[in-house]
């Protein structure tokens, strides 16, 4: 993945994506804002915003611009300036309400607290984070967070993806809209692994079709 100490560089997928059992869902806020679920009290979702610690909200109530919609299981449904979101307990804290693109043509990356670059976007009007990794040939994701965003994977071309684990079975397909930011893409060819995964990785897929720089800590990417 791209990283600030670093100029961006091929890289093998992280081992750490491998098995990794749960997802992360951000959510879209109007400033720089981390927001995690880290687990439930009755009914109650413990959530953590910026600084603060965990505080049991109740299905209705808000607290720090979080309304808690519903609990169940190891989620909680949430909404964040009117959109509607899902987190799961033990999602990694997620830094919201970052750098778009401008223009339609421009998309800046912001550090996302792990020395990876990264930015919400959506698939299928379903909020994503995507994280930069020029090591992967495609836009890749998760297969149970291309079943939450409706993807039609399974129609797709099964091929094999070696991962830390060893090989295993995908399905080899095109995403028919995603947005990066501002940027709208069509047709964008993408793999789906069984092996959960916290993010979407923006693989050379997409990130062909732009001049990467760095600029300061950010990541900027300018349509060719």
């Amino acid at each position: 993945m791209l990283r600030r100490t670093a100029p961006a560089r091929n890289r093998r997928l992280p081992a750490w994506l491998a098995g990794l059992a749960v997802s992360l869902l951000p959510l879209l806020a109007a400033a720089q804002t981390s927001v995690s679920l880290q687990g439930r009290l009755g009914n109650k979702a413990l959530l953590m915003v910026d600084d603060s610690g965990p505080r049991a909200v109740a299905p209705g109530e808000t607290y720090q611009g979080v309304k808690v919609v519903s609990t169940g299981d190891d989620q909680a449904v949430v909404l964040v300036d009117g959109q509607r979101l899902t987190l799961r307990i033990g999602q990694t804290p997620a830094n919201v309400g970052q750098a778009a693109s401008n223009g339609g043509d421009r998309i800046v990356l912001l550090p996302d607290g792990h020395g990876h670059f990264s930015i919400l976007g959506s698939i299928n009007n379903q909020t994503v984070q995507f994280v930069a990794d020029t090591g992967a040939t495609l836009v890749s994701l998760g297969q149970s967070e291309a079943d939450r965003v409706g993807l039609d994977y399974k129609h797709g071309r099964p091929t094999h993806i070696n991962t830390a684990n060893g090989s295993t079975m995908g399905w080899r397909f095109r995403i028919p809209t995603m947005r990066v930011g501002d940027v709208v893409s069509h047709g964008v060819e993408a793999v789906v692994t069984p092996a959960p995964m916290p993010v979407v990785l923006l693989g050379n897929s997409f990130l062909s079709h732009f001049n990467m720089q760095s600029d300061g800590d950010q990541m900027v990417l300018t349509k060719r």
